[in-house]
């Protein structure tokens, strides 16, 4: 699902059009709440167009989580290209089921990703374990027409045997799993294809 040929894609559509309106809201979001100095933590990256945005606006090291390799050429020439190769680190882990193998960061950020594990409560509680200040994530709506198109697309991968699904999880489910880690949403963006909450950790 996500090979050589997809990343290259990605990569060709950075160069040509730059960050995404979800991702450009998600970067302004942290800009807007200083991370001067900060470190990064980004679960499934890709090849790194907001690592690259973020270390731009301020950001001092950023570490990428992955579970395949296929990004890792394009991303580390993207970094080469915006000089800032020597401050990022790319891995593939799972930090769901590893979490202890990654160090806490100040930021994490997780882009079109929850929708893409299935079980959203342990992915999201290793994350927000990870964040020492900030936590900014974007999944679908969870409505009619977006059930409708992510059930369409699992019975696509299913007949064309592909093992990979998609999942609409509730944002209540989610948004709580974060507060019980403590967590507070000061952001919220409702888009058609993409819904943003920046979160921030409540002082103890």
């Amino acid at each position: 699902m996500f090979g050589d040929r997809f990343a290259r894609h990605v990569e060709a559509r950075y160069r040509k059009r730059g960050l995404g309106r979800a991702q450009a809201r998600i970067v302004d979001f942290l800009v807007g709440h200083d991370i001067e100095g900060a470190t990064v933590l980004e679960i499934g990256g890709g090849v790194g167009e907001l690592q690259i945005e973020l270390l731009r606006r301020g950001a001092a090291r950023a570490t990428n989580l992955e579970l395949v390799d296929a990004y890792d050429g394009p991303a580390r020439q993207l970094a080469d290209e915006a000089g800032v190769a020597d401050r990022i680190e790319r891995r593939i882990l799972d930090i769901a089921t590893a979490p202890q193998q990654v160090e806490r960061a100040d930021v994490v950020v997780l882009h079109r990703v929850v929708c893409c594990y299935p079980d959203v409560e342990r992915l999201l509680g290793a994350a927000a374990d990870h964040a020492g200040r900030l936590l900014v994530f974007s999944h679908p709506p969870r409505n009619l027409a977006s059930r409708t198109v992510l059930g369409a697309q699992n019975i696509a991968f299913r007949l064309t045997g592909r093992t990979f699904r998609t999942f609409s999880h509730p944002p209540a489910r989610m948004l709580a799993v974060l507060a019980e880690c403590g967590l507070t949403p000061v952001y919220a963006h409702h888009g058609p294809v993409w819904q943003i909450v920046g979160l921030q950790r409540t002082p103890a």
